[in-house]
């Protein structure tokens, strides 16, 4: 039953944003819109985070995310059990030396270290979420779990939801001024918005078995992969270590489209199955747990309606293989964070919120293609890929584009050009509207930062330190009479840089201007708008990029 005040009517929960969903991605938004000091309130059916481990692979710019909201740390603690692995490795059998790997490291020779001050990390869903759910607390997130969203309705003022606790029954109305769902493939928020879906739909299906064997780690050697794709054609699958010691995640093939029931994945069953994949008949395996899931690749036919927008598994499904599906949604939750915190905090019009979707829905397009290729080149598990899946022969390629270099053509940035893929063949970070800022570091009143670390809360605006454009002194009166959270920079080595480029570093080359020019990056770090040189009037030109961007009118 609702709660009801002193006159008998009954009480209203008012927050600016409800987030459905409190799993991986509706985590991450509670974190992302704590950071920028937004009220929220998110309600999860679910008793508390997960507790099977999956959904491991955070990738190199999600960890750039987590660095800026302060939580990298903790992150890398949590994933310390497995940070020695390293590498996809293929084979028929464990037993011997056989197999090949796909790939031995995840950055071979540290290459990452010259586009980015972060790192892959491999942190499974069941020690991470614990870590976002922590601190987004922290940040005065109210976090409801056993809560259960019923219904919602929409008006051109906000949202008006009906809430349950599953534990007393009791429900309550939250007033929005948005909503977010991050309910999950299945999402209700999007079915009953009516937004349909576009893609090949359904590719297969696995079922993911937790199992203890302590003799495992003695045939496994000091083979410390991510996954190990076992090709035998009696039992194929795809075992992951979770401690590197006695526990393990094997994915089994199934096959519903034949008729096959999960009932049929006895403990005996599942325990024969790994035997056989691994090559060791007289194995010890103990089934702790098994979890069906679906590969599929699907998009939404758009990210919002009026004020409800779609983030992670809501908008967009996508193949595990290359953990492309958690990374997109938790980049999501960063992109459309700083914008619901613009639009709230009256520095940017409610247009700003519409590039949301034109920004995000093309990079899921590319990226779940990539990560359907990356299944055939894995030739995971239960995939049979029709005719032309993959590319050319299935040749095997590096995410490191997907993954740094995907762009927004257009959207919330000025001087793109619209003709450009969404996903390019190399990876260029040299400044360019629509992409993510370069990377650099620099020494910021002693300490070393990088170029990264300026972004978050405001844009920032780049200049060098001669002033010769008039850049910095335009910036710092643009943003004190328009009320937008503008940091300006000099960058340089006298006395007025506020930054110094470490090893003589370029930085105006590095972002494809000269030193009269200037970059304008947003919260996000993406560049939003560049000049390459002087302006007759840097303040009006930085005004009326300003008014652009943000939707001002």
């Amino acid at each position: 039953m609702n709660r009801f005040d002193a006159a008998g009517e009954a009480t209203v929960h008012r927050t600016p944003v409800l987030i459905v969903g409190g799993s991986l991605v509706g985590l991450s938004t509670s974190l992302f819109l704590g950071r920028h000091g937004v009220p929220h309130t998110l309600v999860e059916r679910h008793t508390g985070t997960s507790i099977h481990p999956r959904g491991r692979g955070n990738n190199v710019r999600t960890m750039e995310l987590f660095r800026g909201a302060g939580v990298a740390q903790p992150i890398e603690e949590a994933a310390s059990v497995l940070a020695r692995n390293n590498g996809i490795l293929q084979t028929p059998s464990l037993v011997g030396d056989v197999g090949e790997w796909l790939f031995k490291e995840i950055d071979p020779g540290g290459g990452v270290a010259r586009f980015s001050p972060a790192g892959w990390c491999l942190c499974s869903q069941n020690d991470l979420e614990p870590v976002l759910l922590e601190r987004a607390a922290e940040l005065g997130g109210d976090l409801r779990f056993g809560t259960e969203l019923m219904s919602f309705e929409q008006d051109a003022e906000g949202v008006t939801a009906q809430v349950k606790s599953r534990a007393t029954g009791e429900h309550t109305t939250i007033r929005a001024d948005y909503l977010v769902a991050a309910d999950g493939p299945r999402s209700p928020v999007r079915e009953q918005l009516g937004i349909g879906q576009n893609g090949p739909g359904d590719l297969f299906h696995n079922v993911s078995i937790t199992f203890v064997s302590r003799g495992l780690v003695d045939v496994v050697g000091d083979r410390h992969f991510i996954v190990c794709y076992l090709t035998n054609p009696e039992a194929d699958g795809a075992l992951l270590p979770v401690d590197n010691r006695e526990r393990w995640v094997f994915h089994a093939p199934w096959h519903p489209e034949h008729g096959e029931t999960l009932e049929e994945f006895t403990d005996e069953r599942c325990a024969e199955h790994i035997r056989r994949a691994v090559g060791v008949p007289d194995l010890d395996v103990e089934i702790t747990g098994r979890a069906p899931w679906h590969a599929a690749e699907r998009i939404a036919e758009r990210y919002a309606h009026g004020r409800v927008f779609l983030v992670g598994d809501a908008a967009h499904e996508m193949p595990p293989t290359g953990a492309f599906g958690s990374n997109t949604g938790i980049q999501d939750a960063h992109n459309l964070a700083w914008k619901l915190a613009a639009v709230l905090g009256d520095w940017a019009g409610p247009r700003l919120l519409a590039s949301y979707d034109a920004e995000r829905r093309p990079v899921a397009e590319a990226t779940s293609a990539r990560a359907s290729a990356r299944s055939v080149e894995h030739s995971h598990p239960g995939y049979t890929p029709g005719p032309g899946a993959g590319g050319p022969k299935g040749k095997k390629g590096g995410i490191l584009n997907e993954v740094l270099g995907y762009r927004y053509p257009q959207g919330a940035v000025l001087g793109t050009d619209r003709t450009q893929p969404v996903v390019s063949d190399g990876l260029r970070l040299t400044g360019e509207p629509g992409s993510r800022a370069p990377h650099m570091w620099l020494n910021r009143a002693g300490t070393r930062i990088s170029s990264l670390d300026l972004y978050e809360r405001s844009l920032v605006l780049l200049s060098s330190e001669d002033g010769a454009g008039g850049w910095h002194t335009a910036a710092t009166g643009v943003g004190r009479e328009s009320a937008v959270p503008l940091d300006a920079y000099r960058i340089g080595e006298g006395p007025d840089a506020e930054l110094a480029p470490e090893n003589d570093m370029d930085w105006a080359e590095a972002h494809g201007v000269t030193t009269d020019g200037a970059v304008l990056v947003r919260p996000d770090g993406f560049v939003a708008w560049r000049s390459e040189g002087a302006s007759a009037d840097p303040g009006a030109a930085l005004r009326q990029a300003l008014t652009a961007i943000l939707g001002r009118d």
